[in-house]
């Protein structure tokens, strides 16, 4: 099946509603489409977000502004029909300038974008709603990337780390916490997945200095070693005082010293 026809199964598929046929059809889509099992993935993800519930106070006003339209129409005067569909069409104008008849409005205007993107997707170009919701759907993957980096579970933050690779350009906030994870992060693995990460955005500056300071800071060979390689595939001339300095170290293992000496021989 093609992404057009799995994409209007997804709903029931994640609502766990499918017919037992369409439910291996979608699953066996997934297994071979990165995009399609991206999409579901991250929206399993946000289903995990606790559902905010509306106030007392809100709920309140809502009944409020109800009963008052509906006085409103109740109270229109018998008489001329099109006198009358002038004035409903006037109470109802009134009514979605109000802040509430605007937050519906809105509410509408998202479940139609959502609803078209799903049924309709082809090589059209995007409306504006839908790069609203694309818009949307980018800065929910940086929150579950935050999220995911903050979590105690090292395979949790590798997870995460793995997440803000999805997008080619990276939000300053997970940037910045991409940078804390290289040198902070208690877990060898997931440092090395950050540098990895990292390295696919080697044209900001940023990214290059922070990978030649985590050189000091490091304790682990593995780590050690696999940031004096990216400097080299980089070719980053600047780094020699760096790796100067770190083959100095009195107490540094071996192998890294080696490594240095070579990566120094390849950036003269």
């Amino acid at each position: 099946m093609k992404c057009e026809q799995i994409a209007e199964l997804l709903p029931d598929y994640l609502e766990g509603s499918l017919a037992p046929d369409q439910l291996r059809d979608v699953e066996a889509h997934l297994e071979q489409c990165a995009d399609c099992s991206e999409e579901v993935a991250l929206w399993k993800k946000l289903s995990l977000l606790p559902v905010e519930q509306p106030s007392t106070a809100s709920r309140v006003r809502f009944e409020a502004m109800l009963q008052a339209y509906q006085a409103g129409r109740s109270n229109q005067p018998a008489g001329n029909p099109e006198w009358k569909k002038r004035a409903s069409t006037a109470s109802v104008f009134h009514w979605l300038r109000s802040p509430l008849g605007a937050a519906a409005w809105s509410a509408a205007l998202l479940a139609i974008g959502i609803f078209t993107g799903l049924r309709l997707a082809g090589p059209k170009p995007p409306s504006p709603d839908m790069a609203a919701i694309q818009s949307e759907l980018t800065n929910m993957k940086q929150l579950v990337v935050l999220s995911m980096l903050q979590q105690q579970s090292a395979s949790a933050r590798l997870e995460g780390v793995t997440w803000s690779t999805r997008d080619q350009h990276l939000d300053p906030q997970v940037l910045s916490a991409l940078l804390h994870t290289l040198r902070y992060d208690p877990s060898v693995d997931v440092r090395l997945a950050a540098l990895d990460a990292l390295s696919r955005h080697s044209a900001q500056p940023q990214v290059r200095s922070s990978v030649v300071n985590a050189l000091q800071e490091q304790q682990s060979p593995l780590v050690q070693v696999a940031l004096i390689d990216q400097l080299v595939e980089w070719h980053d001339r600047e780094a020699k005082p760096h790796l100067e300095k770190l083959r100095q170290s009195p107490d540094l293992n071996p192998t890294v010293r080696q490594r240095a000496d070579w990566a120094i021989g390849k950036l003269n």
